[in-house]
C-alpha cells in the first residue's frame, strides 16, 4: 500500500480524564463532549466508563481503569477515521520527560519548568551513572496489543533530548578542571551522559518493548538541533540506542528543528528506517531536496498537516503536499503523518484533521493506482 497513515503521538488527555483523576466535578459540557466521541468511535464500553464517572471518589484501581478506557477510546477514534498505524495517543503519559527519568537511577528532581505548550514539567539533574531502574512503557504496551489489529508504534523519548533537558552535574564534575574550556567540558559530560543513557536506558528499555512484541518503535528527539555543536553526540547516541538490535523497524522524528543543520552529518546515522519530521508548518521541502542531493534512501513520515494550528487542511491540499514530494523521492518511500503530536489541539480539531489526512492520502493513491 503505498502512502500508510499514521499518527506522530500525543492527543489531548481528555477533561473528563484530567479532571476526574485530580478529584474536580465534571461540567455537563465534558460529558456532551464525552457522549460525541462514544457515539461517533462506536465505543464498545460506554457503561463502564460513566459509571466510574458518577462515582463521587475514585480510588488508585478507578484511576488506572480511567486512563485505560481514554486509550481504548482513542484507539477507536483512530481506527474510525482510518489510519494505517496507531497508538493510543500516549493517554496513559502525562508528558514524554519526567515519567521516563522517575524510571531511571541517578536522577534527582529539581523545580518545574515550563514547556513549549505551557505545560509543566520537573527538571532534573543527572547526579550518579545512569541506570534503567524499571523499563518503562510497558504496561501500556501489553494493554494496547490487544485492542487493535492494527499496526502499533510505540513512540519514546531518546537519549540526546533526556540529555538536552536535564542538568549534567555527574559528568561535568568529571570534566571541569580537565579541559580549558568550560564550553568543552560540557561537550565531553554531555556526551558521556547520552551514551550512558543510550546504553544503559535507551536501549534495555527497547529490548523489554521488544520482548513483548513491540515491533515499531518511534524515537522522539525534539532537541536535536537546539545545540548544533552537539548534533553529533545526537547522532551518536541514538545509534549506540538501537545497537543491534533487530526484528524492529525504528524511526526518527524531530520537531521545532532546523532540518538543514543535520547533513551531511545524520548519513551515518545507524539502524533508522524512517525520518519521521515536520514539513506542513513550512510548507517546505528543502530536506527533501537534501536527501535526494546526498542519496539518503530512508523512508519519510511526511508531516502534511500543522498541529500548531486549528485551521483544518482540506483533503485536497493534503493530496497535493504528498503528490509535490513524490517529485522528489519516491513514493514508495513516502509515510503521511502530521506534523508532530496533536496535544495542543482539542479532539474535535485533531480527529478532523486527521480525517482530513487520511481522506487526502486516498486521493493521492488514485493518482497512482
Amino acid at each position: 500500500m503505498l502512502f500508510p497513515t499514521q499518527e506522530i503521538g500525543s492527543i489531548a488527555r481528555p477533561n473528563w480524564l484530567i479532571k476526574k483523576l485530580r478529584g474536580a466535578s465534571l461540567k455537563n459540557g465534558d460529558l456532551d463532549e464525552l457522549n460525541h466521541w462514544i457515539k461517533f468511535s462506536s465505543f464498545e464500553k460506554p457503561k463502564e466508563l460513566k459509571d466510574i464517572l458518577k462515582k463521587e471518589r475514585i480510588d488508585e484501581e478507578d484511576k488506572n481503569k480511567l486512563r485505560d478506557l481514554s486509550s481504548l477510546l482513542v484507539i477507536r477514534c483512530f481506527e474510525k477515521v482510518g489510519l494505517d498505524i496507531v497508538y493510543d495517543g500516549e493517554q496513559h503519559r502525562t508528558e514524554m520527560y519526567q515519567e521516563p527519568i522517575s524510571n531511571i537511577n541517578g536522577f534527582k528532581f529539581y523545580g518545574e519548568v515550563r514547556s513549549f505548550d505551557n505545560k509543566y514539567y520537573k527538571k532534573a539533574a543527572c547526579i550518579e551513572e545512569p541506570e534503567l531502574k524499571n523499563p518503562y512503557h510497558i504496561d501500556e504496551f501489553n494493554y494496547i496489543k490487544e485492542l487493535t489489529d492494527k499496526p502499533i508504534k510505540v513512540p519514546l523519548t531518546g537519549a540526546y533530548t533526556f540529555t538536552n533537558w536535564s542538568f549534567n552535574e555527574y559528568f561535568l564534575k568529571k570534566w571541569i578542571g580537565k579541559e580549558r574550556s568550560r564550553k568543552k567540558a560540557i561537550y565531553k559530560a554531555d556526551y558521556d551522559l547520552a551514551m550512558s543513557l543510550a546504553k544503559n536506558v535507551i536501549r534495555p528499555n527497547i529490548l523489554a518493548l521488544k520482548d513483548i512484541g513491540a515491533k515499531l518503535i518511534q524515537i522522539d528527539e525534539p532537541a536535536a538541533t537546539t545545540e548544533p555543536e552537539e548534533i553529533d553526540i545526537f547522532l551518536d547516541s541514538y545509534s549506540e540506542s538501537t545497537k543491534g538490535i533487530n526484528g524492529c523497524k525504528f524511526s526518527l522524528h524531530i520537531c521545532y528543528s532546523d532540518y538543514s543543520l543535520l547533513y551531511p552529518h545524520i548519513l551515518k546515522l545507524e539502524n533508522c528506517s524512517q525520518y519521521t519530521f515536520e514539513f506542513a508548518q513550512s510548507d517546505s521541502y528543502d530536506f527533501l531536496e537534501l536527501m535526494r542531493k546526498y542519496k539518503d534512501e530512508r523512508e519519510v513520515g511526511l508531516g502534511v498537516i500543522d498541529s500548531h494550528s486549528d485551521k483544518i487542511e482540506s483533503p485536497e491540499l493534503i493530496r497535493d503536499r504528498i503528490l509535490n514530494a513524490t517529485k522528489i523521492i519516491e513514493p514508495e518511500r513516502i509515510y503521511v503523518n502530521p506534523d508532530c503530536g496533536l496535544r495542543t489541539r482539542s479532539w474535535r480539531v485533531a480527529f478532523k484533521k486527521l480525517e482530513n489526512m487520511v481522506k487526502g492520502t486516498s486521493l493521492a493513491r488514485k493518482t497512482f493506482s
